[in-house]
């Protein structure tokens, strides 16, 4: 089972990475069996917490209307499923750049991203407690253990030398923040749009 790995991801790695590289599970299959399911954490979460407990912020406790917290967490749920896909689309793309072998499925590149991404998907159980600094602190460990993930498993399951996977790593690491920074700007367009959050008392 796919969601086996999250475990090992965080106590082997090196072997964890083996395994997928062994498994060669499609790109649809991950998605599917591990991405869909992880990447709703956060979103779960953050519904929960910003439509009934309500963020502490100061000495003041922001909360948001039922249906704003669900369109709100609807759009990070997408937002989360296109970013992984778009990571695992730039990893594949940049495969012969640093030695690896493009493949037309992007079997091993959207594995590679997905897993990367598992402490981010876990740290959204972070969100039930709804302090932001907790939750800032939370979020960049989980960010920093991701890069980490990312450069060990490169060199295993794209098969090149571990000394182009700082390159190949800071290259996609530069993705990712882009990715980061596209759906910012598309929250604000769309908060423009009408899609904003509503407060309630």
């Amino acid at each position: 089972m796919l969601l086996n790995h999250a475990f090992g991801l965080f106590t082997h790695p090196d072997q964890e990475w083996a395994s997928i590289r062994r498994e060669h599970e499609t790109p649809r299959r991950v998605y599917v069996a591990y991405v869909l399911v992880l990447a709703a954490i956060g979103p779960i979460c953050g519904y929960i917490s910003t439509a009934y407990f309500g963020w502490n912020v100061g000495d003041r406790v922001i909360k948001f209307t039922e249906i704003s917290a669900l369109q709100l967490s609807v759009l990070t749920y997408i937002a989360i499923l296109v970013g992984v896909f778009a990571l695992g689309y730039a990893i594949n793309w940049m495969a012969k750049t640093f030695g690896a072998k493009e493949e037309v499925s992007r079997s091993n590149a959207i594995a590679l991203a997905a897993y990367s991404c598992t402490p981010l998907f876990l740290a959204g159980f972070a969100l039930l407690y709804p302090v932001p600094w907790f939750n800032a602190l939370v979020f960049l460990l989980a960010a920093l253990y991701g890069a980490y993930l990312m450069y060990d498993g490169l060199p295993i399951v794209m098969g090149i030398p571990r000394a182009q996977a700082a390159m190949y790593a800071g290259a996609l690491l530069t993705v990712a923040l882009v990715i980061l920074v596209a759906t910012r700007v598309g929250s604000v367009l769309l908060w423009s749009m009408g899609f904003g959050p509503e407060y309630t008392d």
